[in-house]
């Protein structure tokens, strides 16, 4: 019989299928038929594709033993011959195989064999590094082999290999492992219905789902793809750290490497080819320390691809490459993955395909998604969350577990819960006490209170987010001029490395409408005010006054919006989760001194341009609606709360306002 499979050629130009005869010829298929049989729909929808051919027999003399730097065969490693399977006809598309590989489907048909009538995937290894590959997956399933449960479970099991000599001399080395389904990760995630489809595969019921902490099955779209992803995301995880025990590295986590079985609802993790030694024995390997850094920075690179394979899951718009180059674009360059949701607000759309299921995904349970998002692609690889600890991270764990989150995760939710509320722009009574409270729970758990955190994280572009004063908009009034509010960003840099000057610089972006119809019309001429203003960051600290009279409204006494604000901390929900057992009196913040205002400019199409009282009315309009402190930037007095995603600052009348920060190359958008 002959042997039929598909493969690509190193340059990935042309399309092979290799029929293996007396004289083992290759045929190649034109580059145009190739093309043609690439971009075939079928390759999407149906689960398996190959090519057939002619039966014929193998010359007898043309298969014997070499000599290579694989064991005999052992209780692990099975070495087989050719004439041990039946070769099938087809070759599933999850399956594909890289450069120096070509793949063939089979089964075990020597009844001696413990594997026999078993479905296997033989892949035949053509060039050097290809079969270097195979070798070291062979050495890693040996490394392995003393919990085989564990690598059944979570990894490509490896049964044994073919090694023979062909005619012009050269070795032929083949690896036999096992077949999990006709797709890989990615064709799954391709599928436009993947989500029933995946389900019906795993065969989820009430007994699976408790493996990620829930007790129910169905629900909305949102929540099945919720409890999916948690699935997926438990058992790579599960497999990536049983490697990691090891002492080996995967380094090649990919969708299109992954695949899942529906004989033991698992994920496989590959066939570990590619799999790196922590610790290298050789001569010239260092010193531990560097070993230990080896370690940290192989599995700090294996949690990097998680985050990567994390984010295609849940957003499906970065299976699209351009989208998927902006993404990784914007890490690339810098950075922080924190800041990941405003920048993604910018280039996914919000009537895309997928209904934007995803964002909705990782907005849930006060933004855990994003933060292990963040955590999972963490610029600097000390960073980086490990394996357990994601495994026990919020995001990940159902309503039926009960997790207690630790003081990043509790500070996470408040920002994230304040800036989803802003989002709203319904700012009713409600809706404003609730955004006042959380920045106050913020401000006491304010991660970097001394001006050395404040000078590395302060200097950037945040957008304003909102503000706890006076809100005027167009709705009860008529001014001479209808103005729309844009984006307000606050551009913060460093004068000099030497001290502890930093130059202020708000930009105000507007649109002046003309016309009756600007409730439904909001085109109009754009404008742009800019202020800059010199400041000197100090260490000080924030008084809470207590004051007797309490016979004003609520929301303009202090005193009441404390003593309603100490009581909900005296609350079970909030004791375990601040560092202190009641309402301190003071709290460090940086002081900002400021060296009054430089320079006011404002740029107006036209024709407003040409009318100075036009222009007046503008910059009166303006500053109606904009909060007072980013027109008159020495009104800002104190910051109460920075880290990497968030800033709070208040101005002198003691509203406060909550930037987000914003990404700084508008390039990546």
């Amino acid at each position: 019989m002959a042997l039929c499979g598909v493969g690509l050629s190193p340059s990935f130009e042309s399309f092979e299928v290799v029929c293996v005869g007396g004289n083992l010829s290759a045929r190649r298929i034109r580059p145009s038929l190739m093309r043609a049989i690439g971009k075939s729909s079928d390759w999407k929808r149906r689960p398996c594709l190959g090519v057939r051919c002619s039966s014929l027999k193998l010359d007898g003399n043309a298969q014997t033993d070499i000599s290579v730097p694989v064991e005999e065969e052992s209780g692990h490693v099975i070495k087989f011959k050719m004439s041990d399977f039946k070769v099938l006809d087809r070759v599933s598309v999850g399956l594909g195989g890289r450069a120096g590989e070509v793949v063939f489907e089979a089964v075990v048909k020597d009844t001696d064999s413990p594997l026999y009538n078993t479905q296997v995937v033989l892949r035949r290894l053509t060039s050097v590094r290809a079969q270097r590959r195979g070798k070291r997956a062979i050495e890693v399933l040996k490394k392995l082999a003393r919990r085989r449960l564990m690598y059944h479970s979570y990894s490509m099991q490896v049964h044994g290999y073919i090694s023979s000599a062909i005619s012009s001399g050269r070795s032929s080395f083949t690896l036999v492992h096992g077949y999990h389904g006709s797709f890989s990760l990615r064709h799954w995630l391709q599928q436009s219905d993947w989500l029933p489809t995946l389900e019906a595969t795993l065969a989820l019921d009430k007994e699976s789902v408790r493996r990620v902490g829930d007790d129910t099955v169905g629900g909305s779209a949102v929540s099945r793809q919720l409890r999916m992803i948690r699935i997926l995301m438990r058992d790579l995880l599960i497999g990536v750290n049983y490697l990691h025990s090891h002492g080996l590295a995967h380094t090649e986590l990919r969708l299109e490497n992954v695949h899942i079985s529906p004989v033991d609802r698992h994920i496989k993790v590959g066939i570990l080819g590619n799999a790196a030694d922590f610790y290298d024995d050789s001569p010239n390997c260092g010193t531990a320390d560097n070993n230990m850094d080896r370690r940290q920075m192989m599995i700090a690179f294996d949690m990097r691809c998680l985050g990567f394979m994390m984010a295609k899951m849940v957003l499906r718009e970065l299976m699209d490459p351009l989208i998927f180059t902006k993404f990784k674009l914007f890490l690339t360059k810098g950075n922080d993955p924190s800041c990941l949701r405003e920048f993604l607000l910018q280039i996914l759309h919000r009537n895309s395909s997928s209904g934007n299921a995803g964002l909705q995904i990782l907005d849930r349970n006060w933004g855990a998604g994003w933060n292990l998002l963040s955590l999972l692609l963490a610029t600097e690889p000390s960073k980086r969350v490990s394996c357990l600890d994601a495994l026990t991270h919020p995001f990940l764990c159902g309503p039926r577990w009960r997790v207690v989150p630790s003081i990043d995760i509790i500070r996470w939710g408040l920002g994230s819960t304040a800036l989803r509320i802003s989002e709203e722009y319904i700012y009713g009574q409600p809706q404003r006490s609730r955004l006042s409270h959380f920045i106050e729970l913020m401000e006491m758990l304010n991660p970097n209170s001394r001006p050395k955190n404040w000078l590395e994280l302060l200097p950037g572009k945040w957008r304003l987010l909102y503000c706890t004063g006076r809100h005027i908009g167009l709705t009860f009034r008529q001014p001479p001029e209808q103005v729309l509010i844009g984006h307000v960003h606050l551009t913060v840099s460093r004068v000099s490395k030497l001290n502890t000057s930093l130059l202020f610089a708000s930009d105000i972006g507007f649109t002046v409408m003309i016309g009756q119809d600007w409730p439904h019309d909001k085109a109009g001429v754009d404008g742009k005010l800019q202020v800059n203003s010199l400041f000197r960051l100090m260490a000080g600290r924030r008084l809470y006054l207590k004051e007797e009279e309490k016979n004003t409204e609520k929301l303009s006494n202090p005193s009441n919006t404390r003593d309603a604000f100490a009581q909900k901390l005296s609350g079970r929900k909030w004791k375990k989760a601040l560092p202190f057992k009641e309402s301190p009196s003071s709290l460090p913040v940086a002081k900002l001194v400021s060296s009054g205002i430089d320079e006011v400019t404002m740029n107006l199409g036209d024709p407003l341009s040409k009318s100075i009282n036009s222009a007046t009315n503008v910059v009166r309009e303006v500053r109606t609606q904009v909060p007072p402190e980013m027109f008159d930037l020495s009104k800002l007095v104190c910051g109460t709360y920075v880290d990497t995603r968030l800033l709070v600052i208040r101005g002198v009348n003691g509203s406060a306002l909550l930037f987000t920060r914003s990404c700084f190359d508008e390039s990546c958008k």
